[in-house]
């Protein structure tokens, strides 16, 4: 995802991204996302608990939006920072109060560099009847 500054943010639910290294860390971030479910919200809950699942599918497709604007806040503050991506992200969600909905993710912003790649260093054994292994480099 991209930020304000048009730099791309990485998430990551891990502690690091393959092929990169943390040259920074440059603290906790978190994006928090409320949804009002109103009186009709509250009925399809109740709909749900007595077994008709497809009662919340509106419901839940709020849900998906307001995790990914989470996600997009998180970015944001991590970019203001300076970020480059956001590792060990979590998501919360709460109750606020019987008509509100609280999504928060969360992880710590870091500046990564790409680390250079060299190829492994290549050695050759051999292993004969009466022979030493070779582990000399050729």
């Amino acid at each position: 995802m991209s930020a304000s500054s048009g730099r791309p943010i990485r998430s990551s639910t891990i502690a690091d991204i393959a092929g990169t290294r943390v040259i920074r860390n440059l603290g906790i971030v978190l994006g928090i996302a409320i949804r009002s479910r109103g009186v009709g919200g509250n009925i399809m809950a109740g709909l749900d608990a007595l077994g008709n699942g497809s009662a919340l599918a509106e419901f839940r497709a709020d849900l998906v939006t307001a995790r990914r604007e989470a996600l997009a806040r998180m970015e944001a503050e991590a970019d203001e920072r300076g970020a480059n991506a956001v590792l060990g992200v979590r998501f919360d969600a709460a109750e606020v109060g019987r008509e509100m909905v609280e999504v928060v993710a969360y992880g710590t912003a870091v500046l990564l560099q790409e680390q250079e790649t060299s190829p492994p260093d290549v050695m050759q054994v051999s292993e004969s009847p009466g022979r030493r292994l070779n582990t000399e480099p050729e």
